[in-house]
């Protein structure tokens, strides 16, 4: 509401109510009130007199609605911004304003409450042998609750809505934070040990002899066109294919400024253009242009990420259709493919993108699990 000591505000405020006037009329010794303010002063008295100067009428006056203040009231409202979601401290004698406010806390409360019964699952969570069950209740855990938008509703307390929304707020992302760390510690039970597959590497790629690392040279070698090679897209696989369990591997992505990971199905094409998405058996995401991340899904899905990361965990559940990345250092979850068929053997994929004259150089480094 406007403030008490805006003299507008004065003029136009009820002094039963102290709120501004709702149709305003006039008693006959000139002071105006709400019309229902003032019949109720009336009806609960032996005599009428005025509420304000204690002038006494011979007989109930017939109260006629102020038109002309009224329509100075409804400008005065409009240009103020008063609206029926604001709420009155707790000095003002507005019952219904009030008791909006009681219902407010109750919700907040409630919040409150479904974020404690939250963590109480994750501590459990965290204690469990049940790995599955772990991955399964994710989505559920990080999934966001209903709550109303009250961007329209001021409450004048000693601590302020909005100091409650961001202490829920900043307790919602650290439950979220403390689940993904949880998951990522159970992904490295299905670590693996990932070598590069030199059959399958696109000719420009150059892979270290231990075949741990790989980066786009501007040679192109010269290699046999097997048909397990990619000839146009700078690709690479690793050497061993996964037909069921689960299995989890971390790759070096340090300063490049371009970069795809993820797995792929055996059965994919090789030759020529290619484009990348599941229903073609890619399951990946992408850095590019420095600060750009995307999940190839069949429609693309922009991510967007509080830190670059410097190492990605790469986790598959074959039976539960599930491809997941996170950010190894920040133990956070990027992003999951959900519900996946996969229908024969999947491989790592590893593509270091074109080094973009030295500005990409940097080689993708498979690292050990620890």
């Amino acid at each position: 509401l406007a403030s008490s000591s805006d003299p507008l505000n004065e003029e136009l405020q009820c002094s039963v109510c102290l709120d501004v006037f709702t149709n305003p009329v006039t008693t006959p010794c000139g002071h105006n009130f709400c019309k229902s303010c003032l019949n109720q002063c009336w009806d609960k008295s032996e005599d009428c007199s005025c509420p304000f100067c204690k002038e006494t009428f011979s007989r109930r006056p017939d109260l006629k609605i102020n038109t002309a203040l009224r329509q100075v009231v409804q400008h005065f409202k409009e240009k103020s911004g008063v609206t029926k979601s604001e709420v009155l401290c707790d000095i003002c004698d507005d019952r219904k304003q009030k008791e909006q406010e009681e219902e407010l806390i109750e919700e907040l409360k409630k919040e409150i409450t479904e974020l404690k019964r939250r963590d109480t699952e994750l501590e459990q969570l965290s204690n469990t042998e049940d790995h599955l069950q772990l991955i399964q209740s994710y989505p559920s855990m990080c999934r966001p609750f209903d709550t109303k938008q009250r961007t329209d509703i001021s409450v004048n307390t000693p601590v302020s809505l909005s100091t409650i929304r961001a202490a829920l707020t900043e307790l919602q992302q650290t439950l979220e934070e403390k689940l993904s760390e949880t998951e990522l510690k159970r992904m490295h039970l299905y670590a693996v040990d990932v070598t590069l597959d030199p059959d399958t590497a696109h000719p420009n790629l150059i892979l270290s002899d231990d075949g741990k690392q790989v980066r786009h040279g501007d040679i192109k070698r010269d290699v046999p066109d097997n048909p397990e090679r990619f000839d146009k897209c700078v690709i690479v696989l690793g050497k061993e294919g996964f037909l069921s369990g689960r299995f989890y591997f971390e790759v070096q992505v340090m300063k490049k400024t371009e970069w795809y990971l993820g797995v792929a199905r055996e059965s994919v094409t090789r030759k020529g253009r290619i484009i990348l998405k599941p229903q073609n058996g890619y399951w990946v995401i992408l850095l590019r242009n420095g600060n750009e991340y995307k999940a190839l899904e069949d429609s693309p899905v922009l991510l967007s990420l509080k830190v670059k990361p410097q190492k990605v965990g790469v986790f598959v559940d074959y039976e539960e259709g599930l491809v997941s990345f996170y950010d190894v250092e920040s133990r956070s979850h990027i992003y999951s493919f959900t519900g996946q068929t996969f229908n024969g053997k999947l491989y790592p994929y590893f593509c270091p993108a074109l080094n973009k004259d030295g500005k990409n150089s940097d080689p993708l480094i498979i690292s050990p699990v620890s």
